[in-house]
């Protein structure tokens, strides 16, 4: 069945599908459409769980976490200053191994105020032990929510998952969304057994315990190996959700890249016109390409180096700001995974799109001929679309 959706409802959709029970959630700009859907689907009777409006993203979280630690399958969502309000939350989510999906919709953090899209949110919590799937459009946002239940509660996983979508550019777009038979959703995903202590008053536990040193680095050990085992769990889930749904994913997308001088690296939903650029530019017989991010975390280290040379320039698009370092977050990851390599293509960090600032075809045509004009001597990052100082942005 095709309907015509935003973003935010599709995450609501996938949690009917998927047979959410609880769904804790406060409402905050641009995601507030998930808790009004997810209301709209129980008061109708077309979903069966329990909705619990709380009074911030901190109790949204925290609710989530006694939910799930009960054994009840658990999905909500935030954006910006309310993931940031969830962050000390985040890591006591992962550390207790519970399988919490949550909805992002990526928006810029403040000061100054700004309730547009870019993705420094999701990033500034890429160490909370959260596995983060980066959507494209809008069908994404449904696969991969339904696919980060069944990851999330895999036996060698059992972390929770943001699903990172684009703030307006994609939670409040509409699109047509291929919906599949709720059936078939239940069989992909299965029951949720990945609780092995459940709380229960006849036979009371303790959760997230009290560490002391001599336990606690086993601990924090644990969600690491966790969050390796992700990527081959991750690759195996997509490969069943190809034979039963016959839509194709992976952590990476490499578009056009036979033969590439130049590859853009990015995630979201820049990346469906960064494809267009790329045609755009192959047509001028400009060989580009692109390698998109599905996977942020685990950091698929070994599947982009299958697609880099040192022949290669690549070209990033950081959607996010790290002062005090000399790039930032993918232009700094993508260098650590090189650094013991073979091979080390020049990398360039394009820090653009900051703040909903919109990203043009012209945009990434003019990155691509900044990025080829560049030797080993230029600047490697680069804030493209920068105002010259002087210039009246009021």
């Amino acid at each position: 069945m095709y309907k015509v959706m935003k973003g935010n409802e599709v995450t609501a959709y996938a949690a009917m599908l998927s047979s959410v029970d609880v769904i804790p959630a406060y409402p905050i700009t641009p995601s507030t459409l998930f808790p009004e859907k997810i209301s709209e689907l129980i008061a109708n009777g077309e979903m069966n769980a329990t909705f619990i409006p709380t009074e911030s993203e901190h109790s949204a979280i925290s609710v989530a976490i006694g939910a799930s630690a009960s054994g009840s399958r658990v999905m909500t969502a935030t954006a910006s200053q309310g993931l940031a309000y969830m962050h000390e939350m985040l890591a006591i989510a992962s550390g207790m191994r519970l399988p919490i999906v949550m909805a992002i919709g990526n928006r810029a953090i403040s000061a100054p105020l700004n309730i547009w899209n870019d993705q420094q949110d999701s990033i500034d919590e890429r160490n909370s032990g959260w596995i983060q799937l980066y959507a494209e459009n809008n069908q994404e946002i449904l696969d991969l929510t339904i696919a980060a239940f069944k990851i999330s509660e895999n036996e060698k996983v059992h972390l929770p998952v943001m699903i990172c979508m684009d703030a307006f550019l994609l939670t409040h777009t509409m699109e047509a969304i291929n919906i599949p038979d709720k059936k078939e959703v239940t069989d992909f995903i299965g029951k949720n057994t990945t609780n092995r202590i459940i709380l229960d008053t006849e036979k009371p536990a303790t959760l997230g315990s009290f560490a002391s040193p001599e336990y606690y680095t086993e601990f924090r050990h644990q969600v690491t190996v966790a969050m390796e085992a992700a990527n081959s769990v991750i690759f195996d889930i997509f490969s069943d959700f190809k034979k039963r749904f016959n839509r194709n994913y992976d952590v990476v997308e490499p578009y056009r890249l036979d033969d590439a001088e130049l590859i853009f690296v990015s995630m979201g939903a820049v990346s469906g016109t960064i494809k267009d650029a790329v045609d755009v530019l192959r047509e001028q017989g400009k060989k580009a390409g692109l390698l998109r991010l599905v996977a942020f975390r685990p950091f698929p280290s070994q599947q982009i180096k299958k697609y880099l040379s040192m022949d290669v320039k690549i070209a990033v698009i950081d959607r996010n700001v790290t002062p005090g370092y000399d790039g930032s977050v993918l232009y700094a990851e993508l260098r650590s995974i090189l650094y013991d390599s073979d091979f080390k293509p020049e990398i360039i960090d394009f820090i653009a799109g900051l703040g909903g600032r919109d990203m043009t075809i012209d945009d990434f045509i003019k990155i691509y001929t900044l990025a080829m004009e560049m030797n080993a001597d230029s600047n490697h990052i680069v804030w493209e679309q920068l105002k010259p100082l002087g210039e009246d942005v009021s």
